[in-house]
């Protein structure tokens, strides 16, 4: 137990600020709330009141989300994996090498569909 003690003390502190400043922010912060904060804010389009229902928001924001998930889920597989690389032998680098072959599916189906270029 006693090897798990600064990762408890390190939780409990970082758990302790997040109630502390959402604590502060709720008595401390403004409350003027106008019409012009409480209108949803979607990409960057400002919605029209005529056509709030039938507006296309472009599917370039969707690849752009799309490409971080998968920075995400790659970070997430490769840095254990580099870690503990020496351990898992033939098996995990056959492993990995799947992984990575997955993830530039990903990718080339972001390039095609144009996620890469930023006009």
């Amino acid at each position: 137990m006693n090897a798990y003690l600064p990762i408890l003390v390190l939780g409990g502190i970082a758990a302790a600020f997040a109630v502390f400043s959402i604590g502060a922010a709720t008595f401390v912060g403004p409350r003027r709330a106008n019409r012009a904060k409480l209108e949803a804010y979607e990409c960057g389009i400002e919605p029209l009141p005529q056509d709030r229902a039938v507006q296309r928001i472009p599917v370039k924001y969707y690849l752009t989300a799309m490409l971080f998930i998968i920075f995400d889920i790659e970070i997430v597989f490769l840095y254990p994996w580099a870690v503990a690389f020496d351990s898992l032998g033939w098996f995990g680098l056959a492993a990995m090498a799947l992984f990575v072959v997955n993830v530039s599916v990903a990718y080339a189906y972001e390039w095609r569909r144009g996620g890469l270029r930023w006009d």
